[in-house]
């Protein structure tokens, strides 16, 4: 048996009050049951639509901290971008200069997103500081890292999702 509504507009009112979710939502209570409201992108994000051999492939390069306070409006950022534009995606991180897990676990969900469509997900130019937390994570093994945009739009792999 799960908890009354009661119960968890009371549990997220606390916990908001705590401050432990005010930097993730904004919660509006009232006698509707309760609504989770993300933010607005802190960071911003220039976008470009590529054209290669027949394939629309977006670049994204968003700026700033990429943390508990934008991760989910990033993670909505590509989201969006996959599911209503193109599978293919690029993430520049040079301007990235701060990451933590959160922002990680954006990047992880743009990546299973456009696996399941037979996309292609990649990043480069990571910001030194931002490499960091990658290498320290062990993550630089599970996403493919590039040194610069153009490496990542220039590399074929053997994979049938190829740009």
């Amino acid at each position: 048996m799960g908890i009354s509504k009661l119960e968890k507009n009371i549990l997220l009112t606390g916990l908001a009050f705590l401050g432990v979710l005010s930097p993730f939502i904004d919660i509006a209570i009232g006698p509707q049951p309760i609504t989770l409201i993300a933010p607005a992108y802190a960071g911003e994000v220039e976008s470009e639509v590529i054209e290669q051999d027949g394939k629309k492939i977006m670049v994204l390069r968003p700026e700033g901290r990429l943390d508990i306070t934008t991760a989910w409006s990033f993670r909505l950022k590509l989201q969006e971008t996959i599911s209503r534009q193109t599978g293919h995606v690029i993430v520049n991180l040079s301007k990235i200069h701060f990451i933590d897990d959160s922002g990680l676990a954006s990047l992880v969900a743009g990546m299973s997103d456009a696996d399941k469509i037979s996309g292609s997900f990649r990043l480069a130019a990571i910001h030194p500081e931002a490499l960091l937390v990658f290498q320290a994570s062990m993550m630089d093994g599970v996403f493919e890292i590039f040194d610069t945009e153009e490496d990542a739009l220039s590399y074929k792999s053997s994979e049938k999702y190829d740009f």
